[in-house]
């Protein structure tokens, strides 16, 4: 005879009750998508297991996994009992648990007599996004030129602990204000600071909200047997699951910037070692001139591999040597011996060929230089990191899938041969088949430039759709090019969204038949409820960029095809998801979706891929198609 944990039969009884009996009462529909999950999240806390939960647009997979994480918890012996970690990856996500979700499901659930006391939360974050009193009334008392809104902003720091929250607050004065990342100990203000009392307070709630870099940070810590930075958990939910193989590259990445280098060399003169920084300084510079591409830098980001020249090899040797003497000063303040050696040991990596990194150098904009060191065992590394703890752990998102399999996302997380694995997958409740039409249109004339044939289509479409259009680009220099193709013949309020542009995005939620031009994180986080977005178009298929780690990633496999299959092709395919996700957010939406790249076409080379990335839905090519189905589904 099967038995089960305490609480488990308790916990799945009263779930059932929240979603079919309690929140309906207070205006919430019963969705069994929900109801599943909730009972998916229950079974994986219960059996201490891993999962995988694919939760699609409007399922609720957050309201569904912090019911079955405070029953859980509920149910916990006393002695047991320790917070429940969540880490998503964007800010909007964690704001609506700790302000929205949270105080409405505890605000209920005390009613309904479910819990006795209110649930408790706390987003922890790193000390750089928090005011240090002291740097604060340094930087007052320097700030006496300044104008009357940075004064405010200042003032307002006084009371407002998260820098996050103090609105046109500079970026000079947000480094010069925030949480240094060691504190002296002789702070005449330690007693009284508001960042410790922050911390000393951030270890009592029973849900721990983070970021997915401030996952992986706490979970170093522990593998070096450093202070946590969150408190001991007992589970795990990874929301918004996609995204931590990109946080994670980008925590087991060392780096050198030209930035850091010219603080280094601040640092020293700052601690009167003037004479040595002006010697850092012109290593530094014959290192940057060494590194110096042979081509013409372009006007955006770029990276390219790195190979060790004798011109660079001399230029590395040289800037260790003066680091290690630098350091070996007896007078160097520990902070600054820290700072050259971190310097210092990724340099040298740059002078051996370490098996396990990935060497390149990234260019910003304006051709500033950065050392990169990346690893190229990050599954493994999520690992060691996350799963061998042994805790239960939920991760979710609305793509985990590539054509409803799993295995891309194992791979990319460290989880291929981790057992038992669970698997959860829930379609989304909306009737794309009534409510979506996907248009792919006719394959453009050879005589047609691309973004000529882009800016036509836009045009066609949007008159078809009266306005209500969001355009996703994968490029920015694209998302220009064909805004200025369209020469002004629209007819409704364009709008441009560039990167961190919110404004763009305002004003054309407020516009009422605009059209929005955007690219980068608007193909996912972005709410468009209702009529605002009755077209979405999607210009080119969201496949990944090359760079120097999927350069390396293609050499792993004995053929482009293979590759391609296996790493390329997934990775568009959950990308085209998101996006396409922009279109229907609530059971009353209905929207066209536009796909203008040909090869998604009909006997395009990606055009089986991209559908069965996609939800089944009527597909046409045929631009009176797309007039008949807003007119049925717009009319009055």
């Amino acid at each position: 005879m099967q038995t089960y944990p305490t609480g488990y039969a308790e916990s799945h009884r009263i779930a059932e009750q929240i979603f079919r009996e309690i929140l309906p009462r207070h205006g919430m529909a019963v969705r069994e998508e929900q109801i599943a999950l909730c009972h998916e999240v229950l079974d994986t806390l219960y059996n201490k297991e891993i999962s995988l939960c694919e939760a699609g647009v409007g399922i609720g997979k957050t309201l569904a996994y912090l019911v079955a994480c405070i029953l859980w918890q509920m149910h916990r012996p006393s002695q047991l009992k320790m917070p429940v970690a969540i880490s998503t990856s964007s800010v909007a996500l964690q704001d609506a648990i700790l302000n929205e979700y949270l105080p409405d499901l505890s605000a209920v659930l005390l009613a309904e007599g479910i819990i006795t006391a209110p649930i408790t939360a706390v987003v922890r974050k790193g000390k750089e996004r928090f005011v240090c009193d002291a740097r604060l009334a340094e930087r007052q008392a320097k700030a006496i030129s300044k104008g009357s809104r940075q004064k405010g902003s200042l003032r307002m720091a006084e009371n407002v602990l998260d820098l996050d929250r103090i609105p046109g607050l500079s970026r000079y004065d947000r480094c010069r204000i925030c949480v240094p990342q060691s504190c002296p100990r002789d702070c005449f203000l330690r007693l009284d600071c508001r960042y410790q009392q922050y911390l000393r307070d951030s270890m009592k709630p029973d849900i721990q909200i983070c970021n997915h870099n401030y996952l992986l940070a706490n979970a170093s810590h522990r593998l070096e047997e450093r202070p946590l930075l969150l408190r001991q958990y007992q589970a795990l939910v990874v929301d918004e699951a996609h995204k931590l193989p990109d946080a994670a590259r980008q925590m087991y990445t060392e780096t050198l910037s030209a930035q850091d280098m010219d603080d280094l060399c601040s640092l020293l003169q700052q601690a009167h070692f003037k004479g040595l920084s002006k010697r850092l300084r012109t290593v530094f510079l014959t290192l940057s001139i060494s590194c110096a591409p042979s081509f013409a830098m372009p006007k955006r980001k770029i990276s390219i591999p790195f190979s060790l020249t004798p011109f660079r090899q001399a230029a590395i040797a040289d800037s260790i040597n003066l680091l290690q003497y630098i350091g070996s000063q007896p007078d160097m303040p520990y902070y600054l011996q820290y700072r050259l050696a971190e310097a210092e040991s990724l340099l040298r990596l740059f002078l051996l060929d370490v098996p396990t990194r990935i060497l390149y150098l990234e260019f910003s904009a304006d051709g500033q230089l950065t050392f990169c060191a990346a690893s190229n065992r990050v599954p493994q590394l999520l690992r060691s990191a996350l799963w061998n703890t042994r805790e239960p752990t939920i991760l979710t998102s609305g793509t985990l899938t590539a054509a409803g399999d799993f295995d891309h996302t194992e791979q990319l997380l460290g989880l291929a041969a981790y057992a038992p694995l669970r698997h959860f997958r829930a379609e989304s409740p909306f009737n794309y088949r009534k409510k979506c039409l996907l248009y792919i249109p006719a394959r453009r004339a050879a005589a047609v430039p691309e973004n000529q044939y882009l800016a036509d289509q836009i045009v066609r479409l949007t008159v078809a759709c009266h306005g209500h259009a969001l355009v996703l680009f994968t490029s920015y220099r694209q998302m220009r090019n064909v805004y200025d193709a369209l020469g002004g013949r629209l007819t409704f309020p364009v709008f441009q969204a560039g990167r961190g542009q919110n404004r763009s995005i305002q004003q054309f939620k407020q516009s009422g038949n605009g059209v929005l031009f955007a690219a980068g994180s608007c193909w996912e986080g972005i709410d468009f409820p209702g009529d605002m977005v009755s077209l979405l178009i999607i210009a080119k298929l969201p496949f990944p960029i090359p760079d120097p780690v999927s350069n390396y990633e293609r050499q792993q496999y004995p053929n482009l095809r293979d590759y391609i299959n296996a790493e390329v092709i997934p990775e568009m395919q959950k990308k085209l998801r998101q996006g396409f996700g922009r279109a229907i957010r609530t059971e009353q939406d209905s929207c066209v979706v536009a796909i203008l790249d040909e090869r998604a076409g009909i006997g395009g080379k990606y055009h089986d891929a991209a559908l069965a990335a996609l939800p089944s839905c009527p597909t046409t090519e045929k631009i009176e198609d797309v007039q008949q189905f807003i007119r049925e589904q717009k009319r009055p």
